[in-house]
């Protein structure tokens, strides 16, 4: 139950796409000036190193993060979402060097202004005690705070938040299968609760048949609540066997009218920064109420 550590994915392809996602949502919501709730249910580490530990033994940042920075320094052209991404990654780095990969807690933290709260949940025994340790060094240390517990259990005791505006991100490991109906009772009870919480789920694409399921899953769960949804997919390759991963999805339950079109712009970017073989290719699918 505890051999996932998110530090063997750090600045993967996944990550990508997970946190450009992010990125955009928090700052859609931040239009508007009332105090936004976030909650990370799977929070890991904070922020990890790539010259050293689990990164550099698995060296997935190489195919992601690392080879994305070599297409635009090559001069290839970007768009303003991924160019606003990477100037984030590369904020919690020395000028000129690139030694750290910051997670979700790191974004989000970065992110913050000061009427928001961040709440994140990390179960893993070590993960959390570093976790801690990382959040305590930052700034916002007093606008974030860290539950060593089932976040699944306690998502739906946080909704709605005070200021009745939340987003929350569900990005387990899936290496317990059981998360897959942990994650469909969490939404359920949590869209029973708040309908309006914008929601970001995170997933790998797997031949397992619980994460192909997946997305239908999450399609049926928000139509059930007459909620507006957008499903992204993103493969680097379709090689055989699944040594690696080659794909993953994030769906998105309340997206805001703005994201369908940011990546519509940055998908086929990362098809050509990222793309391993032919089989790379992208899904980007949307319903409105």
């Amino acid at each position: 139950m505890f051999s996932y550590r998110h530090a063997f994915h750090a600045g993967s392809h996944a990550d990508i796409l997970k946190h450009l996602i992010l990125i955009h949502l928090v700052e859609y919501l931040q239009e508007k000036p009332g105090a936004l709730t976030i909650v990370d249910t799977h929070a890991g580490a904070g922020i990890y190193s790539l010259k050293d530990g689990f990164a550099a033994i698995s060296k997935e940042a190489e195919g992601g993060i690392v080879r994305l920075l070599k297409y635009v320094e090559a001069g290839n052209p970007i768009p303003e979402s991924i160019q606003h991404f990477l100037e984030i990654i590369q904020s919690e780095n020395t000028q000129g060097e690139f030694n750290f990969y910051p997670g979700s807690p790191f974004i989000l933290a970065n992110l913050l202004r000061s009427q928001d709260r961040l709440k994140l949940f990390e179960l893993h025994p070590k993960e959390i005690d570093v976790l801690r340790h990382n959040i305590g060094q930052l700034k916002q240390s007093k606008q974030i705070d860290v539950y060593a517990e089932d976040s699944f259990a306690r998502l739906k005791g946080l909704l709605p938040p005070p200021s009745r505006r939340g987003l929350v991100l569900i990005d387990p490991s899936y290496e317990d299968k059981q998360d897959y109906r942990h994650l469909e009772t969490a939404m359920e009870e949590a869209l029973q609760r708040f309908a309006t919480g914008c929601y970001a789920i995170w997933y790998p694409a797997l031949s397992r048949r619980e994460a192909t399921a997946l997305p239908d899953r999450m399609k049926k769960i928000a139509t059930q609540h007459k909620r507006s949804w957008l499903h992204a997919e993103f493969r680097v390759e379709n090689a055989p066997g699944e040594r690696r991963l080659q794909a993953s999805g994030m769906f998105i339950i309340n997206p805001p009218w703005t994201l369908e079109k940011n990546l519509a712009q940055a998908l086929p970017i990362l098809i050509k920064a990222l793309g391993i073989d032919s089989g790379a290719q992208f899904v980007l699918k949307s319903f409105e109420v």
